[in-house]
């Protein structure tokens, strides 16, 4: 494992300093480098930019934009872009919809160390890389045709969304995003009427039967 990563150049981003440093102190002791470390997505973009890493390991929450709708601007910049993202949650629809933007890895954080450092490895070959703990939840939610409601929303509404379910306000995710709250209200009405909820207390179930938010 040594070999394959020596000398490479990685970019975290992930908004817990302790998590941050364990990453760094696996890296490093294999011989890749830690060249920058961000805490929220719109950082991740400034320092991809800056230093063109050989990987990017990005968790999907994080405080702004979050890494799901960062994945996507990346990618509007730099398609090139290899992405290794993280998630705390085990479900089947944040993998699928960032494997479908462009990241070339998904894991899991409570996978092993061997295996986030085999992932990074996979990702800086340019290989796709899935969490084998979320393989067979995975082809299953794309191959029983029961795929949640939530698989419907665009991009931008599932990132809305995952806000609103954690019980930001309409008024705190038009910051985050940057948009007016006229703007987030109609993603917020177009969430409604896909996923036929009529309030923010729904809006959280839905996000906790779908794995994508823990209770």
């Amino acid at each position: 494992m040594s070999n394959e990563l020596e000398g490479l150049r990685i970019v975290l981003a992930d908004d817990h300093a302790v998590v941050r440093l364990g990453f760094r102190l696996l890296l490093e002791g294999v011989g890749a480098t830690v060249v920058a470390e961000a805490e929220r997505g719109e950082g991740a973009i400034r320092l991809y930019a800056e230093h063109s890493p050989d990987v990017l390991v990005m968790d999907v929450s994080m405080p702004g934009i979050g890494g799901l709708a960062a994945l996507e601007r990346l990618l509007g910049v730099a398609p090139k872009a290899r992405v290794l993202m993280l998630s705390a949650h085990e479900d089947a629809i944040v993998p699928v919809r960032a494997m479908r933007i462009g990241a070339r890895g998904y894991l899991c954080k409570r996978a092993s160390p061997e295996e986030f450092l085999r992932a990074v490895g996979e990702v800086a070959r340019d290989r796709r890389y899935l969490d084998p703990a979320l393989a067979q939840v995975v082809a299953l939610a794309q191959l029983s045709g029961t795929a949640s409601p939530v698989e419907s929303l665009t991009a931008k509404e599932l990132a809305v969304f995952m806000k609103l379910a954690l019980g930001r306000s309409v008024g705190e995710v038009a910051e985050d995003f940057c948009l007016s709250a006229s703007t987030v209200g109609t993603h917020l009405y177009h969430i409604k009427q896909k996923l036929q909820v009529n309030n923010a207390a729904e809006l959280t179930l839905v996000a906790l039967r779908n794995g994508l938010i823990e209770g």
